[in-house]
């Protein structure tokens, strides 16, 4: 089969009426991504020639999510009305050659591997399918073979008979085929069973009735086949996918004290001697490099974290970078656009947003940074804010190296602070502190003599 081009068909038109959920089965999320953007991500290492999306419920949904998945070698195709997995695969099959090779695949398998798919192409074979031994195998298709192995068909649950419900290798919903063949099996599946639709699986009968080849490959690991039909399997495919995610950190030398506890919501690449510790979650794209310690609670979102920074108890780092070590937190936020460098220093309740600071620079405590640069070894004492949006517009501070900034000043932008400048505490900044040199900005205290409080008025 290697000289054919070869061509997947998903099926993501389902509803899931059993979701009780306005969005389309297919993209239920399970890691933080959509059920169909984790098998596509398999699929797609099989490096086929187009990958027919086959959309129903939700069309406009799904569409979305494969345009923001921004891959030319996929398309949707539109099944109007669902009478079947059969029928939907014959809405795809009018933009496939005959002489290439197609692959079915169920929009919902979120679990599967791209080693098992590769594995299943390559069977040579004018028809195939992918099978498991299930623990339980009610509601799914069974496998039926004759007394020599032999595949001779599938029978799906409704229509099985009580020797046949009793079979425990069952189909996953993964067949392969020879195009022309199987547009020809197509169009002769009739509609004749309890659900009165057109049931792919029904060419596997009529194949064996040609006298055609059926081979069937079983899964090694079954929990790759999973799907799901409401949100308890849902539950279930999110926690196997954080088994297996955690599981591949700890194998690249991640040390987790309570893996257990641990979320891992897209795609993360780690260096060696990581440690997270309980109770983080990992969020998007997201990097850690040599030596990197991620405390208790914490949230890393679409961030890279350079060798040697140590993120404290219970903060939420979410598109921010180190280039350097550091150390951020406890309970301190990094907004998008933060980037570090090596030595500073964020402390606690600290909020940072599309700010750079320099090496060594530090906050330690209960201050805000949003659109400024702060220089080298610079000081932001408690309680300094920048305050750099007017009600408009956004407007930038511009920290010098070594500047000093007392406890409680408030720097309105634009303004500039030069370097190895001092703010003296409780100061309002609203033009330039010049470098090598004291400002000071604010009020005179003056005292009143006998002022009272005012008196709580007595009940009526």
């Amino acid at each position: 089969m290697k000289d054919k081009p070869l061509h997947l068909v998903v099926l993501a038109a389902g509803e899931g009426k059993r979701m009780n959920s306005s969005l389309p089965k297919v993209l239920q999320p399970i890691a933080g991504r959509p059920m169909l953007a984790h098998l596509l991500s398999a699929a797609l290492a099989l490096n086929p020639a187009r990958v027919h999306v086959v959309i129903g419920h939700g069309a406009g949904q799904v569409s979305a999510m494969l345009e923001s998945f921004d891959d030319a070698r996929l398309a949707s195709v539109a099944q109007r009305e669902l009478l079947g997995t059969g029928h939907a695969v014959q809405q795809a099959m009018g933009d496939i050659p005959e002489s290439a090779r197609v692959i079915v695949l169920p929009g919902d398998m979120p679990l599967v591997r791209s080693a098992t798919l590769t594995a299943f192409a390559a069977l040579d074979a004018p028809l195939a399918v992918l099978s498991f031994q299930a623990s339980d195998p009610h509601g799914y298709g069974r496998i039926l073979r004759e007394a020599d192995g032999r595949v001779v068909g599938i029978r799906e649950q409704r229509d099985a008979s009580e020797a046949e419900a009793r079979i425990t290798e069952v189909n996953s919903g993964v067949l392969a085929a020879d195009a022309g063949r199987l547009a020809d099996w197509l169009a002769r599946v009739g509609n004749d069973n309890a659900q009165s639709e057109y049931y792919l699986t029904d060419c596997i009968g009529l194949a064996a009735g040609d006298g055609t080849p059926v081979a069937a490959m079983c899964c090694n690991d079954p929990e790759e086949t999973l799907g799901a039909n409401n949100m308890r399997q849902l539950a279930d495919l999110e926690s196997a996918l954080q088994r297996r995610a955690r599981g591949e950190l700890m194998d690249a030398g991640v040390r987790m004290p309570d893996p257990g506890s641990v979320q891992v919501r897209g795609r993360v690449s780690a260096g060696r001697d990581v440690v997270v510790e309980p109770g983080v979650v990992l969020e998007g794209n997201v990097s850690l490099s040599d030596g990197v310690v991620v405390g208790v609670g914490c949230v890393v979102r679409d961030a890279r974290l350079a060798a040697g920074t140590r993120l404290e108890p219970y903060c939420v780092v979410d598109g921010a970078r180190t280039t350097g070590a550091c150390t951020v937190g406890p309970f301190a936020r990094l907004r998008p656009g933060t980037v570090l460098a090596a030595g500073v220093r964020i402390g606690n309740f600290v909020e940072t947003k599309n700010a750079v600071f320099g090496e060594g620079a530090k906050a330690n405590h209960l201050s805000y940074a949003g659109d400024a640069e702060i220089g080298a070894r610079a000081n932001l004492g408690a309680g300094t804010i920048t305050c750099n949006y007017d009600g408009a517009n956004k407007h930038r501070t511009t920290i010098g190296e070594d500047a000093f900034i007392g406890s409680n000043s408030a720097l309105v932008a634009p303004v500039t602070i030069g370097d190895r400048a001092t703010v003296g505490a409780g100061s309002v900044v609203t033009g330039e502190a010049p470098a090598d040199a004291l400002t000071v900005a604010r009020a005179r205290p003056r005292s009143i003599p006998g002022w009272k409080r005012p008196a709580k008025k007595e009940p009526d």
